[in-house]
């Protein structure tokens, strides 16, 4: 039980760390949106966010990740306890970890080398003038997880593969939006309320595939994630309606996130090549990181 207790409260906090920046476009975004299409969002958005897209991808990431079984085996996989069904997951388990693994390391390296931050760690500011190393690091990683992974399991190494492809894909994604943002934010766009909803809506989709990957490394049962990032993602929504400016005062929450995150893609990486992790090592990592950024924020606030 306390097990369980840590695993759903790492997801939670998790899922809501990981979704700051969600939450700063959504609350700028709604501001420029009218009454009905805020409450619209809010409403039915909740809806389609955490009850559809969360609850939809783990179990179609189950479903990818073990190719011996249906769409309906999944499911069953995700809700029940069936042996032979169970087995096969556990079987292709590893493809999942290590997939996860790469994309979650390679979304903290690229925070870490490219992308605009508070410097709030030495080294870090050395690392940002020196961004391009992040396609050099990134490439001999995925060759070395590869070269590995092909020894034991070539399944395996796709799984590296398809992850690494994934992050870019995702990453593809995230850049345009932040782009349209920025140009709706400057006027130099405009958009009826139904495409801001719709755009809000993709975004969202996008930051929950970070979350809903970067679950497994919490646990490999689809009830506590829904129940985690569901929860999660309510916070969230409720950060976007009335505290988003209290929230960014804390400047270091990002680096929390970034940092937890690529302790979890560490974590499944080792544990997709076959060394033990204990269930409740990942959200015990997530609170110590992220209590230690916040902490670091609530002092910056105090000079």
């Amino acid at each position: 039980m306390l097990t369980i207790l840590l695993t759903v409260g790492g997801l939670i906090l998790f899922e809501v760390i990981n979704s700051i920046d969600n939450a700063v476009i959504n609350a700028e975004v709604l501001g420029k949106m009218s009454p009905w299409a805020r409450r619209f969002f809010l409403v039915w958005g909740i809806l389609l966010g955490v009850f559809l897209v969360r609850g939809l991808l783990p179990w179609l990431i189950v479903w990818l990740a073990t190719p011996g079984i249906t769409i309906m085996e999944a499911f069953k996989a995700s809700f029940s306890s069936d042996p032979s069904v169970m087995t096969a997951v556990e079987t292709a388990a590893p493809i999942l970890l290590v997939g996860a693994g790469i994309f979650l390391l390679f979304l903290f390296l690229h925070w870490l080398f490219l992308e605009d931050k508070e410097f709030g760690l030495m080294g870090e500011r050395f690392i940002a003038k020196h961004g391009l190393w992040f396609y050099t690091l990134a490439s001999f990683i995925l060759v070395g997880v590869v070269w590995a992974a092909v020894k034991t399991n070539a399944f395996i190494a796709l799984g590296a593969v398809i992850g690494s492809s994934a992050f870019f894909l995702i990453h593809g994604l995230k850049e345009n939006a932040e782009a349209t943002e920025r140009r709706m934010m400057e006027g130099e766009t405009r958009m009826s309320d139904w495409s801001k909803i719709l755009y809000l809506e993709v975004i969202d989709a996008c930051f929950s595939i970070d979350g809903v990957v970067g679950a497994f490394a919490f646990t490999m049962s689809v009830p506590l994630i829904l129940i985690g990032n569901g929860i999660g993602a309510v916070v969230v929504r409720q950060l976007t309606i009335g505290n988003i400016e209290r929230i960014k005062k804390f400047k270091y929450l990002k680096n929390g996130a970034m940092y937890s995150i690529a302790g979890l893609g560490t974590i499944m990486l080792l544990d997709g090549f076959g060394i033990h992790i204990p269930a409740w090592v990942s959200p015990v990592v997530t609170f110590i990181i992220v209590g230690y950024f916040f902490m670091k924020s609530v002092r910056a606030n105090r000079v």
